[in-house]
């Protein structure tokens, strides 16, 4: 910009320059075409920073991120409490039929059977027809006398005779071979009926009792008292005590069945003291059986229990209207 108004002045003052005699002072004459634009100026500098805008709006939701790594295990927290035991819940409807499986592999042949028996003869073929009557060989020489032929049969028996006096009795001839057994008689008559005889006494013992809903679930470590009574005829079980008593010497059998449900199960049988029959069952989520049974030679006063063992975690017996926890013992025979 500088550089045109340069211009502009040199070209009105051309005249003073050559002749300053004639005139001092040049005067202004009329307006120059415009040049040019010249080139563009240095850039400024940058200005001050301007006062602070308003907050602008809230941008749209980023993309999710990569999940982060699995962190490491915690420690193992402590057990539970044991919950509550409900009542039973209603048993479902049986499920549909599922589809048919698939066709078994191949079965083995089996052994050869036996022999069948003979078939039955065939019919008799149809008679062929009669051969043709070959010639008529030449006549044969005339043979010598034969040898005399054999006696002749018999005549036929002649008339009966007289009967000629009775001779004298002959010797007793050897025994002859025994007969062939004769048919069985008829059946004889029924005889007098026996005096009574003296009835002979049998020893006896036998019992069958089990859990209720009061008593399911017992404790560890002592008799389990059975308080449902099915037969105890002679008493020979305590509900008291939980434990049977020998009053016969002999052999018995005992045996329990256990419907297993919410908890484990650890029994034993014991005798006087000594477990001598162990049964454990895992629960798992649904109602399950277990069992055991023992031949024991007991003496009188000797004392036959069941147990829980393990503590409260192994007592899963249930017993309700629909299940049963038994117990069961009876002789043998006795060894007196």
């Amino acid at each position: 910009m500088r550089a045109w108004w340069l211009l502009l002045a040199t070209g009105i003052c051309t005249g003073s320059v050559n002749s300053q005699n004639s005139q001092d002072t040049c005067r202004q004459g009329h307006p120059g075409i415009p040049g040019n634009p010249g080139h563009n100026g240095l850039p400024g500098r940058d200005g001050r920073d301007g006062a602070k805008g308003d907050k602008g709006g809230t941008g749209e939701p980023g993309h999710p991120g990569v999940p982060g790594k699995d962190g490491m295990s915690g420690e193992k927290g402590e057990r539970g409490a044991d919950g509550k035991v409900e009542a039973k819940g209603m048993k479902g409807d049986p499920g549909s039929r599922g589809p048919p499986g698939k066709h078994g592999p191949k079965g083995s042949v089996g052994p050869m059977g036996e022999k069948g028996q003979q078939g039955e003869t065939g019919l008799q073929g149809q008679k062929g027809n009669k051969g043709d009557v070959g010639p008529v060989g030449p006549k044969g020489l005339t043979g010598g006398d034969g040898p005399l032929g054999p006696t002749g049969l018999p005549g036929p028996v002649g008339p009966i005779g007289k009967p000629g006096p009775k001779g004298e009795a002959g010797p007793i001839g050897p025994q002859g071979e025994p007969g062939v057994r004769g048919i069985r008689g008829w059946k004889g008559d029924r005889g007098e009926k026996g005096k009574i005889g003296e009835t002979p006494v049998v020893p006896k013992s036998a019992f069958t009792v089990g859990l209720t809903v009061l008593s399911k679930f017992p404790p560890s470590d002592e008799p389990i008292k059975f308080d449902k009574i099915l037969y105890n005829e002679f008493n020979h079980y305590n509900v008291a005590t939980g434990k049977f008593t020998s009053h016969v010497a002999g052999v018995y059998y005992f045996t329990y069945h256990i419907t297993v449900f919410s908890r484990n199960v650890q029994v034993a049988l014991v005798k006087n003291g000594v477990k001598v029959l162990h049964t454990k069952d895992g629960y798992m989520s649904s109602e399950d059986q277990a069992s055991g049974g023992i031949v024991l030679s007991l003496k009188l006063g000797d004392e036959v229990w069941v147990q829980v063992s393990g503590g409260e975690r192994f007592n899963g017996l249930f017993a309700d209207e629909d299940d049963d926890t038994t117990f069961t013992g009876f002789l043998l025979f006795s060894s007196s």
